[in-house]
């Protein structure tokens, strides 16, 4: 009965006979409700009753941004409904599903059902889902559009193409309040049903009020503070003033931001955000504000950037911005000058002073646990709700609470992490009301905004920062970065803490800061790549052009982002020249991964290396396993423990952690020492298990598809072998590449990738104390991302290989004659400086252009060059690179048979070349590192790895093991796994 009385008290009840009635006589109906109004759980259920009122059957697909949404919400409905999970209501996530064709709802995230649409391919395009193919889908429910994931755009377009041609499908849109009216006139102005929610009056917090809030029971907290800049107090050098004239220079006049950005984000100096140009004067704020850089002038505005100089020319920021016809800017300087942004001097003088010793950019967990620490005080109960931008924010915040002695008592306080990756049994525990005299206090991403409800919370703490991915498409580089919400995320949060009763939320940033964030969040589909959504448009219709059904999108990608995409599929042989669907690039569409980790994955079975493949291709859609510890002496035990790991397979490489580590608590796990494992390795369980049960299911595709037999084994022989894994990576991450460059100050090293971007080793990288030393700027790299942080651009999993694998691999090699001074003389010890032999046979030349050329192979004369991509130059004999085109010929028959004859065996001229090349890549991989790479510092040994693959000589001299000798866990060690084969 209280079921009942709760659902009839929600909002949207009084709202029934509207939204069934409207619904049976349009096709499309839009419901805009905020949040809270209880639309997510009803809606389904009215339409299932009205339907069933009628004596009709009915199948109500309803779709959720999220894997925890779509779980929860179809036990609530369950719930209420006096059912059993699975029966009438059930939900189909990855690795998980309840229920099965006799439900009559089921709830799925927007990925599973996107898969669905596709894989009827054109059929459903053109006749719609229906009796007529089996899926009897009456109802499309699709929750949270306004979220703008690129499943969700991508999967309107289908829809708005399909419905005219099958007129009795429905389609229920439901968002929050936001931009509904575009949604609305993207459907041919469908109606609008708008449900007010109720919420309980939330008091909002600025930085400045946090502070004082903090300031009155703690006198010492701006004396102690994380993310600290100290602050300079200096005269410029002249060649800082050179390099401040040379950056803003490039600012103005090219638009060209990053040595600007550097240098004020790296320099807490007051002398430097007021450095007036020598020729100009314009100042950094200046610049900004002409250009309209909202977020970054109000960087240096809270940084205590003068507004008052002026120009050589006689004017200020203000005046520029004015000139410029920057009205956003100039309002925010005016209300800066006017003092509108701070309610008193006093909230002004700790706002200055907090802002020039911390950064903003960051998030400050001495903050957030001393505000948590005053509301715990303060107040006796009530849910505590914190946003931060990641996992990496989210455990050192969980870790710094845990190291208080005011948090310790779990009696007292229940403690949850709320990360799209925690498994679904642990992100259901942030339901669940705590006991008497325990507080609540989530851990949260932006996946508590709007994805779910959490009826116990009250207070809710804002930092305004969220993880974003970015995308160039005019430079091809994707970046993942913390970046500011936008207004709308803002009011989401604020909403949060309201459900139950009045509330309050703190934002952990100032109100300048609050006037510059962007109304909304850019739409995910124009700033990631879109390989596998291209590849999607044409499995749906071979016949479709990709641009112009993309341009049927909401916000459809530029036309840069496409491009890039068809080519990419293109050079994997995903696509022909003409944008036809291929065979590859059917085969690739039918695996749940994108299809360059499918390339990899074909690539890996013909090199019978499939095991660490899985795990590489599952560990691309999952968090890092490694957790990052807060203390500094546990964040060194956790670094070498990693790079001992990436160790065991005579590499360096972050992938090879990866690997190693899932093989090793894999063997713990069978033994009953997972739990010890897991704390001495610093390794995420919950991420182990995800990465288990992807595994299975990668495979369990693989299998259906007649890929591969049920027994992997056989097709791993070579799983630890270096020469052939590095090969694998370069399948699955290529063109993500990149060659060290000769570094100056000789500390940290600069990597150029393909793109000619400069970027620099994250020092969470297990090689990130790689030294600099003469010809290791000849040395590749491959990576996974890029990342933006404050010190300009870095790679974090990247892995050492040589030219090898990528003259198999990479789209297109050109031959030419080798120079006149190419004399082929690798041992001449009177060589120049630009010339010399390194000790695995491979000579560099960097003469030519400052690209680097390596010999190759065998050493007779008749040398020719081999040019890769039009990027990296080597050199060979003739007769070297006629094999290599014979084997990049035949390595790409096997693939294509064995994708048009998945179940049969390699014909023998085909399986003797991939023998062939695993055992040239088993060569040019035994010796490990170019004895050009040396780590800075000996790390002392966790893992005990010694005597790994000492069997036979031979396999010594191959440096690989044989199958089946991976260390196992020893129960007598106190860290690690054993030597024992």
């Amino acid at each position: 009965m209280k079921i009942i009385e709760d659902r009839s008290k929600l909002p949207i009840a009084s709202f029934k006979d509207v939204i069934t009635s409207t619904v049976e006589s349009h096709q499309v109906v839009l419901i805009s409700g905020e949040t809270g109004c209880g639309k997510t759980t009803q809606v389904p259920q009215f339409i299932l009753d009205h339907v069933w009122g009628k004596g009709e059957v009915c199948k109500i697909v309803c779709t959720q941004p999220r894997r925890i949404s779509a779980t929860s919400v179809s036990e609530r409905i369950a719930t209420e409904r006096g059912e059993t999970i699975g029966e009438n209501v059930g939900f189909k996530i990855r690795l998980e599903s309840r229920g099965g064709r006799q439900s009559s709802i089921v709830l799925c995230t927007t990925g599973v059902l996107l898969r669905v649409l596709v894989s009827k391919g054109s059929h459903w395009s053109k006749k719609g889902p229906g009796k007529d193919d089996g899926s009897g889908i009456t109802h499309i429910i699709m929750d949270e559009i306004h979220e703008r994931d690129r499943y969700s755009d991508f999967m309107l377009a289908i829809i708005r193409d399909m419905l005219p041609s099958y007129p009795h499908l429905r389609l229920i849109l439901m968002s929050a309040t936001i931009d509904a009216e575009r949604f609305s006139q993207y459907f041919g102005s469908c109606p609008i049903i708008h449900v007010p929610g109720f919420t309980y009056p939330v008091k909002t917090f600025y930085l400045e009020d946090v502070l004082s809030i903090i300031k009155s029971s703690n006198d010492n907290h701006l004396d102690s503070t994380t993310c600290s800049i100290p602050i300079i107090n200096r005269e410029l050098s002249e060649e800082d003033k050179l390099s401040v004239d040379e950056a803003i220079n490039l600012a103005w006049s090219n638009d060209d931001w990053d040595l600007l950005l550097e240098l004020v984000s790296s320099e807490g100096s007051p002398e430097l955000f007021n450095y007036q140009h020598s020729l100009t004067g314009l100042t950094p704020l200046m610049v900004f504000a002409g250009k309209g850089r909202v977020g970054d002038m109000c960087m240096l505005l809270s940084f205590g950037a003068n507004c008052n100089l002026r120009s050589k020319d006689g004017m200020t920021a203000l005046e520029i911005a004015e000139r410029e016809n920057q009205l956003e800017v100039a309002e925010i300087i005016k209300k800066h000058m006017d003092g509108d942004f701070s309610n008193s001097m006093e909230e002004k003088k700790l706002l200055d002073k907090y802002l020039a010793t911390v950064n903003p950019e960051l998030v400050d967990d001495v903050l957030i646990e001393q505000l948590i620490r005053k509301i715990c005080i303060d107040s006796t109960d009530g849910g505590i709700l914190i946003f931060l931008p990641g996992w990496d924010d989210i455990n050192r915040t969980r870790e710094r609470l845990l190291a208080s002695h005011f948090f310790k008592n779990s009696s007292k306080f229940m403690l949850i992490s709320l990360h799209s990756m925690v498994p679904s049994v642990e992100q259901k525990k942030v339901f669940k009301r705590p006991p008497h005299g325990c507080r609540k206090i989530v851990l949260s991403t932006n996946i508590a905004e709007t994805a779910i409800t959490i009826d116990d919370i009250v207070y809710v703490i804002d930092t305004g920062r969220m993880k974003e991915k970015s995308y160039d498409p005019y430079n091809n580089v994707s970046t993942l970065q913390s970046s500011w919400i936008s207004k709308a995320s803002a009011k989401q949060r604020e909403g949060r803490a309201g459900r139950c009763q009045p509330g309050i939320c703190y934002h952990i940033y100032s109100k300048l800061r609050a006037t510059s964030l962007p109304d909304f969040q850019i739409p995910e589909i124009r700033r990631i790549p879109i390989e596998e959504l291209c590849l999607q448009v044409k499995l749906l219709d071979p016949s479709c052009k990709i641009e112009e059904f993309l341009g049927k999108t909401l916000d459809p990608p530029v036309f840069e982002s496409i491009r890039n995409a068809i080519v990419v599929l293109q050079d994997i042989g995903a696509l022909s020249t003409d944008e036809k669907l291929t065979q590859l690039g059917e085969k690739f569409g039918s695996l749940p991964v994108h299809p360059l980790i499918c390339r990899m994955l074909f690539f890996a079975i013909l090199m019978k290396c499939l095991d660490p493949a899985l795990t590489l291709a599952c560990a691309s859609d999952c968090r890092d396993p490694f957790t990052l510890p807060m203390l500094p002496e546990e964040k060194k035990r956790a670094a070498t423990a990693k790079s001992e790991l990436a160790g065991l397979y005579r590499g360096c490489g972050d992938q090879f952690a990866i690997i190693a580590v899932f093989e090793c608590w894999n063997n713990a796990k069978k033994m009953g020492l997972e739990a010890r494992f897991c704390s001495q390795y610093f390794v995420s369980s919950s991420v182990m298990h995800m990465l288990s049960g992807m595994r299975r299911q990668l495979q369990t595709e693989l299998v259906r598809n007649g890929f591969i037999h049920e027994d992997v084994s056989s097709y791993s022989v070579n799983a630890y072998d270096p020469g052939v894994l590095h090969a694998v990576l370069v399948a699955g991450l290529y063109p993500m590449v990149g060659r060290f460059l000769p570094n100056k100050s000789g500390k940290r090293l600069i990597i150029e990738t393909s793109g000619g971007d400069k970027v620099r080793l994250h020092n969470h990288s297990t090689n990130f104390k790689l030294s600099f030393k003469k010809n290791l700027d000849q040395t590749l790299i491959v990576y996974d991302e890029i990342t933006r942080g404050d010190g300009g651009m870095n790679i974090r999993n990247c892995t050492v290989v040589g030219p090898l694998p990528l003259l198999l691999l990479s789209t297109e090699i050109a031959v030419a004659p080798a120079k006149d001074n190419d004399d082929g003389d690798d041992d001449d010890e009177g060589g120049s400086e630009d010339e010399v032999g390194s000790e695995d046979g491979m000579e560099f030349d960097t003469k030519s252009s400052g690209c680097c050329e390596d010999k190759l192979m065998s050493s007779p004369d008749n040398m020719v060059r081999i040019i890769m991509d039009r990027w990296l130059y080597f050199r060979s004999t003739a007769i070297d690179v006629a094999q290599l085109y014979c084997l990049r010929e035949r390595l790409s028959a096997a693939i294509l048979y064995k994708v048009t004859h998945p179940r049969n065996t390699l014909p023998p001229i085909l399986g003797d070349s991939m023998h062939a090349i695993a055992r040239i890549l088993s060569c040019d991989g035994c010796t490990g590192l170019p004895l050009t790479l040396d780590n800075v510092d000996t790390l002392t040994t966790m893992v005990n790895a010694t005597n790994l693959g000492k069997p036979e000589a031979e396999m010594k001299r191959l440096g690989k093991r044989p199958k089946g000798s991976f260390p196992e866990y020893d129960r007598n060690q106190t860290c690690g796994p054993s030597s024992k084969a």
